[in-house]
């Protein structure tokens, strides 16, 4: 992989992460449509190292209050709850990632059909909750049982095509919850996880894994990532989620339409 190619890797990991998209999908499609070579899931991984870099910057304040007001102060204060939701809420993500990896590297991402018809069904489920969500709620009303049901639908991130960020940003519309309150509890829910799957790959991966390749991808994807969490709370505050459900449709059907050209 040429730096230039695991750059381009990196950005779309740093934007596909935070934004309802699937970024998953997207690190498939984007070599598939460009004729490269399958960067392979231990890179793929790799790039969420970028990805966790980003997340802990710009939250890094919010990380070290739920930190210390869950250990304190437990489920007394909203982020104490927010705080043990968390907790409660990475635990079904990551027995089903641990368990569903092999299936999802065997099945799922050589799929490019069953990825586009995900990016389109997820996308569907996503404009229904934004568009029929009552969007009341804000964090200091958050519930543990709120982040443990968005937990749940984070779990099925594994698959290619879903998008992490999307299955709990619309979880989150589905209980009521805000726009900007359904991102920001998205991604501070997302950061054990992606800390998680950066913690099991790196130490296994192979270290000629480690090229000027690798390090621009990482640093792409953290630069991009960052921008994006920035750029989609403002957008938040007035705009909705609806451009991402079409969007995801738009990517679905310029895939089968590609995959029908090229005779599946």
């Amino acid at each position: 992989m040429t730096v230039l190619q695991a750059v381009i890797l990196g950005i779309v990991q740093g934007l596909a992460e935070f934004l309802p998209i699937s970024s998953s999908a997207h690190l498939i499609l984007v070599p598939w449509f460009l004729g490269w070579s399958p960067s392979g899931l231990a890179f793929d991984l790799a790039l969420h190292v970028g990805t966790l870099i980003a997340v802990t910057i710009y939250f890094w304040r919010d990380l070290l209050n739920l930190a210390v007001e869950g250990l304190t102060k437990g489920m007394k204060t909203p982020t104490g709850r927010l705080a043990w939701g968390i907790v409660l809420g990475t635990v079904p993500g990551a027995i089903f990632g641990l368990l569903m990896e092999d299936v999802v590297e065997a099945v799922f991402r050589q799929s490019i059909l069953t990825i586009a018809l995900l990016l389109a069904v997820v996308g569907v489920i996503l404009y229904l909750a934004d568009r029929f969500g009552p969007k009341r709620r804000s964090l200091e009303e958050i519930r543990v049982s709120d982040v443990i049901w968005i937990g749940l639908a984070q779990a099925l991130a594994v698959i290619p095509g879903v998008s992490r960020s999307g299955a709990t940003i619309t979880a989150g519309l589905a209980l009521g919850l805000k726009r900007e309150t359904a991102a920001k509890v998205s991604f501070l829910l997302g950061w054990p996880i992606i800390l998680g799957g950066a913690v099991l790959v790196i130490p296994d991966a192979d270290p000629a894994m480690f090229t000027p390749s690798f390090f621009a991808g990482v640093a792409a994807a953290a630069v991009s990532g960052y921008a994006v969490i920035a750029a989609l709370l403002r957008y938040l505050q007035r705009g909705s989620y609806l451009v991402f459900a079409w969007y995801r449709g738009l990517v679905a059907a310029v895939t089968v339409a590609l995959l029908l050209a090229r005779g599946m």
